[in-house]
């Protein structure tokens, strides 16, 4: 493994106590930074602070109440020092139904965690960036963001939102050395997959070249170089996870 520099580096990682998160959370540690998870789960969080050991600390908090985000974040500044890097990880698949059958309520959800989420957590953090004109941001997005997968409506679209979110975001804070870039997953070996049928996880698996599914370890090495001082050209794009199912 290369080891990127990110000694003296903070780091926020939401969606940090299991699958892509924590591994991005551990790459960070393995790499120098002291990393902060933020997740709702408190029984996960409990063990990946543990696993991750002394480096990591953790943040009960929901993504999607600003209030909460905003403390949560003073907190982490106070006690760790200025938070330079910020990954948005947390996520949810949703329902996987067709669109004429969608619930509502859960298109709210979905699109409120996946997009809103992201968007409530750059909003937190980019002020103190700014203000030490230095920073690192990764965007979680999905391939289904690119290209959209059937049944997955919400997903879909709020993934799709995340990539315009990026490019619009990373534009914005360019002339201030905040990096603003997201990534675009395959379906990864994680629990998400528990939430899809097996006819889903099919048709997935069969679209990717690579003929399996991401490993966690391959995502956090793209973000590993994505939130470091040597990523100082490159901001607003969009880095391809997809193991040759989407080459755009």
């Amino acid at each position: 493994m290369n080891r990127i520099d990110l000694e003296g580096q903070v780091a926020v990682v939401t969606g940090g106590a299991q699958g892509i998160g924590f591994a991005i959370a551990k790459r960070l540690i393995d790499s120098g930074a002291r990393v902060s998870l933020w997740d709702l789960n408190a029984d996960l969080l409990e063990e990946a602070t543990k696993a991750l050991g002394p480096s990591a600390s953790s943040k009960r908090v929901d993504i999607t109440d600003l209030p909460a985000l905003e403390r949560v974040h003073a907190e982490v500044e106070r006690e760790a020092g200025p938070v330079s890097i910020l990954v948005n990880s947390a996520g949810i698949a949703g329902g996987n139904a067709p669109l004429e059958d969608y619930d509502p309520d859960e298109w709210r959800r979905v699109v409120e965690i996946n997009l809103n989420g992201t968007f409530y957590v750059n909003k937190v953090v980019i002020p103190s960036m700014k203000a030490r004109n230095y920073g690192r941001i990764v965007n979680i997005s999905s391939v289904a963001g690119k290209e959209g997968n059937p049944n997955l409506s919400a997903y879909s679209a709020a993934k799709a939102g995340v990539i315009g979110l990026t490019k619009s975001l990373g534009k914005e804070l360019a002339k201030h050395d905040i990096a603003v870039n997201a990534i675009t997953p395959a379906t990864a070996n994680t629990r998400i997959l528990d939430t899809l049928t097996k006819e889903f996880i099919k048709y997935m698996l069969v679209r990717i070249p690579r003929g399996r599914f991401l490993e966690v370890d391959e995502a956090a090495a793209m973000v590993a170089w994505l939130v470091s001082k040597e990523n100082s050209f490159t901001t607003a794009s969009v880095f391809d996870l997809s193991g040759g199912r989407t080459t755009y």
